[in-house]
């Protein structure tokens, strides 16, 4: 194992060393991110922990991104270098990484996201202590736009520096079906429970939601109240496009539900699925994906009766009513003058 922030030399010694402290794999897939991957790149080379494996794999970038990416290679010359020649889809493009990796945790990283210096030495520090079947620790973030200018954290802080809100931990398999609370970036995964799960789902279009619902069934998460990642909204995010009609996210949503429903031990855990399909429903629904949000209806019945709203979204589905242009003018307004943090859905 070659180091990107240690000795760059190869060590026969590195088994024995990872019994001291642990490799840690990061695993970059970048697509068409020219004006971020170096300063990406660059926060990895920056960490204070001096066993990490950098693994960058360019999905057939039609930008600049290669060459960037090159360019940093010829400086930290431990950097392994995949460049696809066709865009393989990010789960699989992670999977190629995962495949050579050899750290004994994991870090998936976008390419336009940015590690502050203690984030992997402050998480294999959580990790080593902790006891149990802990697979992930995540922490808060800051967000940052285009620019790099910091605007709010995802976990509201206090005067402190602590979230001012309770972050689950432990045993949060029935919240992750309740919503998004993970910021995904932030999390460093165990990888031999990665391999268990065979990787990333390669038939899906987004990696997380679908990993939280099979990794959270089995082992706990442990959330550490610290600020360690910086999180970049850009305006093409694949969480900007399932508003547009046609984006395959909101399929392989479905597709993780499906997945779900027979995990579902409690009458709480149902209860939250199927809130969760609900809101999925309308999403469909907002996307004119009329007949994909018919499929969640039948899906929410096998858990509980739909409500009134819900009902009304089948219906007007049925209908084929177009409303996709109406819901992205509304939304756009509430980026321009936003009266409240709630999420429209």
């Amino acid at each position: 194992m070659r180091s990107i922030t240690g000795p760059s030399a190869f060590s026969p010694m590195s088994v024995c060393l990872d019994q001291i402290r642990p490799w840690v794999t990061v695993i970059c897939t970048c697509f068409n991110q020219d004006r971020f991957v170096t300063s990406t790149l660059q926060s990895v080379a920056n960490q204070d922990y001096p066993n990490v494996e950098l693994i960058v794999i360019d999905n057939a970038s039609q930008d600049t991104s290669a060459e960037h990416i090159k360019a940093f290679q010829s400086q930290y010359t431990t950097t392994h270098f995949i460049q696809n020649d066709t865009n393989l889809g990010l789960n699989r493009a992670f999977n190629q990484g995962l495949a050579l990796a050899g750290g004994r945790y994991v870090i998936d990283l976008a390419a336009d996201d940015l590690l502050l210096p203690h984030r992997i030495s402050r998480q294999v520090a959580l990790f080593e202590e902790l006891a149990g079947p802990y697979a992930v620790v995540f922490s808060n973030a800051t967000y940052i736009d285009e620019q790099g200018n910091r605007l709010n954290q995802h976990y509201p802080i206090g005067h402190d520096g602590r979230s001012a809100v309770q972050v689950p931990s432990g045993n949060v398999f029935q919240q992750v079906l309740e919503s998004y609370f993970i910021c995904t970036p932030t999390m460093m995964m165990r990888r031999d429970v990665l391999n268990e799960l065979g990787g990333y789902d390669e038939t899906l279009a987004f990696e997380d939601f679908d990993f939280w619902v099979r990794s959270s069934r089995q082992y706990h998460y442990a959330y550490q109240d610290e600020i360690l990642t910086l999180k970049r909204r850009v305006s093409n995010s694949l969480s900007a496009q399932v508003v547009l009609p046609n984006n395959q996210l909101l399929q392989s949503s479905l597709v993780v539900c499906q997945k779900a429903l027979p995990q579902c031990l409690t009458s709480v855990e149902r209860h939250a699925l199927a809130n969760r399909i609900r809101r999925f429903t309308r999403k469909a629904f907002y996307a004119e994906q009329f007949d994909l949000a018919q499929q969640f209806g039948q899906l929410l019945r096998k858990l509980e009766q739909p409500d009134l709203l819900t009902r009304l979204v089948l219906r007007l589905s049925g209908l084929n009513v177009p409303v996709n242009r109406l819901y992205r003018q509304y939304l756009q307004l509430q980026r321009i003058n936003p009266q409240t943090d709630r999420q429209v859905i």
